[in-house]
């Protein structure tokens, strides 16, 4: 097997359906240092980390940002439910928040439960996921005028979740469906869809591949790669990659997955589903 190698390439940081941002360590030393544990893997070295830095916290939000980092951190080790513990607690500071930066705060309550939910789907914990999802559009859609985010943004997040979910169960007209809804309210709103339709071929790519439409999958997979914004996202590289093993292809599977481990440095839930997981594709012979 080729040696792994770290590139210089950084995620590319937007809110977006697939890939919500997470707190990145900054300038706090242990925070990196627990970050670059998370991402060789060595998780419960982090997590002693960040929980120093949870309890030193100097402040409400200095501790929420530890436990947003510490919910991530879980994330690495496909721990749905602890993710959703902490990223509850950050939920809850910026409940805190409501009076005083109230179109941020709500945002940031759905942002969080996203975020969780995530995780969730990566894991596979499914139901948790749908909850997690559902629960993200209730607190977002409670941003009070004047808005800083449409109410659109939140039901196409939803409607592209509900999409995922049912490919993840098997329910191919379901999915659909969902794709369709999707579809629809990107239509509706040019505004948010200028931001938001890069997203669109991850998705139907995302469900042609879960419900075994290979070709449909390479096919809108390929296409949302080269849209700009998304040629560093590690995880539509993963899903392109996992698309071409299904297929056969081994060889452009494997460079996909090391591209995608490549690609996977941010403290996030993409890397944090496609580090460890790419890792244990390149360990196969």
């Amino acid at each position: 097997m080729a040696p792994m190698r770290r590139t210089r390439h950084a995620l590319l940081v937007v809110f977006a359906i697939p890939a919500v941002a997470a707190a990145q360590p900054g300038g706090n030393p242990r925070m990196r240092e627990a970050s670059r544990l998370d991402m060789e893997g060595k998780t419960a070295e982090a997590r002693t980390l960040f929980q120093q830095v949870i309890d030193s916290a100097a402040d409400p939000a200095a501790r929420a940002a530890a436990q947003r980092a510490m919910a991530m951190s879980y994330a690495f080790g496909g721990d749905c439910a602890n993710t959703v513990k902490y990223e509850r607690m950050v939920i809850d500071y910026w409940r805190t928040r409501e009076r005083a930066e109230p179109q941020n705060a709500f945002y940031q309550e759905g942002e969080m439960a996203n975020e969780a939910a995530r995780v969730c789907i990566d894991a596979g914990n499914l139901d948790e996921a749908e909850r997690m999802y559902r629960l993200g559009r209730e607190l977002g859609l409670k941003e009070p005028e004047p808005k800083t985010h449409p109410a659109s943004l939140w039901e196409y997040r939803t409607e592209h979740a509900l999409a995922r979910l049912a490919a993840r169960r098997g329910r191919r007209d379901e999915a659909m469906q969902h794709v369709a809804a999707a579809r629809k309210i990107l239509d509706a709103d040019s505004a948010m869809a200028r931001q938001q339709e890069r997203f669109f071929p991850y998705l139907t790519g995302y469900v042609a591949l879960y419900t075994n439409d290979l070709a449909t999958a390479q096919t809108d997979l390929m296409r949302a790669l080269v849209i700009p914004g998304n040629a560093n996202d590690p995880f539509m590289h993963y899903l392109l990659a996992a698309t071409f093993e299904k297929r056969g292809d081994a060889a452009r599977a494997r460079a996909l997955y090391q591209k995608a481990y490549d690609l996977a440095t941010a403290h996030n839930p993409p890397a944090a589903f496609v580090r460890p997981n790419a890792l244990r594709k390149l360990s196969n012979p």
